[in-house]
């Protein structure tokens, strides 16, 4: 097949008839048409669509190597830096269709699979691991340009530091049974972006599983496998007017609980399971986190010259360039910008070969961006909302452009440099983006994108290699 247009995944996707249920409601008829996920829907369908655009054809795909097809270029296994340069280019072109809000663009799960992929041989003569199965997968998903969303965070039931479930029924998804078939699963998974949007539910385990040998697992299904349903939380649209919801009414990505009501996982689709050591290490040795976060480090260097894009059109429109309070304040987004731009710079010149042959960016400067953005994420939307000040609360609908006070909109709305309309819809995407209900989402997505950041600081402080500098340090003293 190779890679999918728009149409084709949206006709794709409306076959499946999964099952979601949404405000206490199980959705029936086209998911495309459903309010709720129309405008996400058709967001998806446009980035497919760029695989077919002449002019970035060659940047968005690649040839096969097994079919011949041109096929998604985030399925790309890098072997050289010139291919992590592909693999950017990709992702910067995706993410600014949507000034990367879309955090669950199709490239980051086609890179989890991916990087999983290229280290399916640390699978090999492991106690219940199928290396076989994770490879062909991939190719079958490389191939049909299936699309993801993932799941692995159990239900908060109690959060302590060693807390072993033994509720009769399962609450956390935990494999309750085999048989020649399959792997049986029962229980839950939290916060499944785009649950129930997608072609398949990619599921691992991530984490110290302690004694929980039951929920350490890998594996994907189609996502209207018998038995799964998709527990959707209230929308974050506003509306359906991109005038009104510039941001919301195109890119909600909706986030669901997954329900396995003893689903039976096919044994070709099972990549390993019952195995605690597996399930923890793998992740870390596979170049998960490298290509993970080189992806995602990609898409928040683009949402934040987006974020800069407007808090300068926001200054430019009220004119008020000349504090130098506001100067301060958008030299923080530059810094922030720039230094992330660094830190990708130099991840991928630090690139090097991994004992499996893939081209891996360097770690830590991406540990580095992954504890820095949640911090300045936060602080960039409080920029925008101090320079748009009460100007973020007083903003007309656009039905009201098209009233009889559109006079009064227009004499008293109007900008240093915009008109009314203009002024208002700028003020609008600033106020979508940080003050609506989907603006705070994005906020508290950025916070906790990659887990807890006190755990990613943690991380990094004890992945950091710190030896030469005690070294350099013991030997300016004369220390032994």
């Amino acid at each position: 097949m190779g890679a999918i247009t728009g149409k084709e995944y949206i006709k794709r996707l409306n076959q499946l008839n999964n099952e979601i249920w949404y405000d206490g409601e199980k959705i029936v008829g086209p998911l495309s048409e459903h309010p709720a996920f129309k405008g996400l829907i058709q967001s998806k369908a446009a980035l497919y669509d760029l695989q077919h655009d002449p002019k970035i054809k060659d940047e968005m795909t690649f040839i096969s190597p097994v079919s011949g097809e041109t096929i998604g270029l985030s399925y790309l296994q890098p072997k050289t830096k010139e291919d992590l340069i592909r693999r950017r280019k990709m992702t910067e072109h995706w993410a600014r269709y949507s000034g990367g809000i879309m955090g669950r663009s199709p490239d980051y799960l086609n890179t989890v699979l991916t990087s999983f992929a290229s280290s399916v041989t640390y699978l090999k003569n492991k106690e219940n691991c199928f290396p076989h199965n994770l490879q062909t997968f991939y190719e079958y998903a490389r191939e049909n340009d299936l699309s993801f969303t993932h799941t692995f965070i159990s239900p908060q039931v109690n959060r302590s530091q060693v807390y072993i479930e033994n509720s009769v029924e399962p609450i956390a998804a935990k494999v309750i049974g085999k048989n020649d078939e399959g792997i049986i699963i029962k229980g839950a998974r939290l916060l499944a972006t785009q649950g129930g949007l997608t072609d398949e539910v990619l599921v691992f385990s991530v984490g110290k599983l302690l004694f929980n040998e039951d929920e350490a697992f890998a594996f994907s299904i189609p996502s209207n496998t018998k038995g799964i349903k998709f527990i959707c939380r209230d929308t974050f649209i506003g509306g359906p007017s991109s005038f009104n919801h510039p941001l919301s009414s195109r890119f909600e990505e909706m986030d669901s609980i997954v329900v396995f009501d003893n689903v039976l996982v096919p044994w070709n689709r099972v990549f390993y399971y019952n195995n605690v050591e597996v399930s923890e290490e793998f992740p870390m040795e596979s170049p998960f986190l490298p290509f993970a976060k080189h992806q995602v480090l990609v898409r928040q260097i683009v949402k934040t010259e987006f974020v800069l894009g407007i808090a300068e059109l926001l200054i430019e429109t009220i004119n008020i360039s000349g504090y130098q309070h506001i100067q301060e304040k958008l030299s923080e987004i530059i810094i922030g910008l720039e230094t992330m731009k660094a830190l990708l710079e130099k991840a991928e010149n630090n690139a090097k070969l991994d004992e499996w042959g893939y081209m891996r960016p360097e770690i830590y400067p991406l540990l580095v961006a992954g504890n820095i953005f949640p911090k300045i994420y936060p602080r960039f939307t409080e920029i925008i909302q101090l320079i748009g000040a009460s100007g973020m609360i007083t903003l007309p609908t656009e039905k009201a452009f098209h009233s009889s006070i559109r006079k009064d909109l227009d004499s008293y709305l109007k900008g240093a440099t915009k008109t009314a309309e203009e002024r208002v819809k700028i003020f609008r995407l600033a106020w979508d983006l940080t003050m609506s209900s989907f603006g705070t989402r994005q906020t508290q997505y950025e916070r906790y994108f990659f887990g807890d950041p006190i755990r990613l600081a943690s991380d990094l402080y004890k992945k950091y290699p710190k030896d030469e500098y005690v070294k350099a340090i013991r030997n300016f003293l004369n220390l032994n």
